[in-house]
């Protein structure tokens, strides 16, 4: 029984690492706590029902694009030229000035000035589920990620995580309210700046795998 437990945990292990890289790529991208703002801001004096199918429907339309970009962004990279180890280093590029806005409080910035321009009919498309929600980074970390995990077994707890962490927006777009209450400005500034922390440490991973990919694979 002990040595089935083993073989069980052994196997699962590898599910679980990826899950977790996954999970705190995506997280930090999407950023759920920092679109709190931008949601309440886009949806105010909207009854809870209103605010509840933005919610989903945002949501909805984004899992679909970051779908998609984990299914064919390989595809379309090789289509258009351009190597794994390049994206990787790129968007491992990408990712690291994106948690310099973050610590420095720069993407919140630039999220409210694209939230302030736009349509107050229905947000639920533009800006909600792109570019706040599916924007860029969060695109490019898919790619990264299906990339770096060719086979579908690998794949399967990278589109968990990516549904997870939509579940997660869900959820907290329903609890704006609630949310902003318990955080205030100060909590969601320090969360804020912790995820940038994490994000710079993981974009520096995706900057040396690019690197070492290219290096074995060209014989440098």
């Amino acid at each position: 029984f002990g040595s089935t437990l083993r073989m069980i945990w052994d196997n699962s292990t590898p599910m679980l690492e990826i899950f977790a890289t996954s999970f705190a790529t995506l997280f930090v991208m999407v950023d759920p706590i920092g679109l709190t703002p931008m949601f309440a801001a886009l949806t105010a004096n909207r009854p809870l029902a209103e605010r509840s199918s933005i919610a989903a429907r945002s949501v909805l339309v984004a899992a679909i694009l970051l779908v998609l970009f984990g299914v064919v962004g390989d595809w379309l990279l090789h289509t258009i030229g351009v190597s794994l180890p390049a994206f990787r280093i790129a968007g491992g590029i990408m990712l690291f000035l994106l948690s310099v806005e973050m610590l420095f409080q720069k993407r919140s910035e630039r999220r409210e000035k694209t939230a302030d321009g736009q349509d107050q009919n229905d947000p639920s498309i533009f800006p909600l589920a792109t570019p706040l929600i599916a924007g860029p980074g969060a695109m490019a970390a898919m790619i990264l990620l299906t990339s770096q995990n060719a086979t579908l077994t690998a794949q399967t707890p990278v589109f968990a995580a990516l549904f997870t962490v939509l579940a997660i927006c869900y959820v907290t777009f329903l609890s704006t309210e609630l949310i902003e209450r318990i955080l205030r400005p100060t909590g969601i500034m320090v969360l804020t700046r912790l995820f940038g922390v994490l994000l710079s440490a993981l974009a520096v991973q995706f900057i040396l795998d690019g690197a070492m990919e290219f290096w074995a694979v060209s014989g440098v």
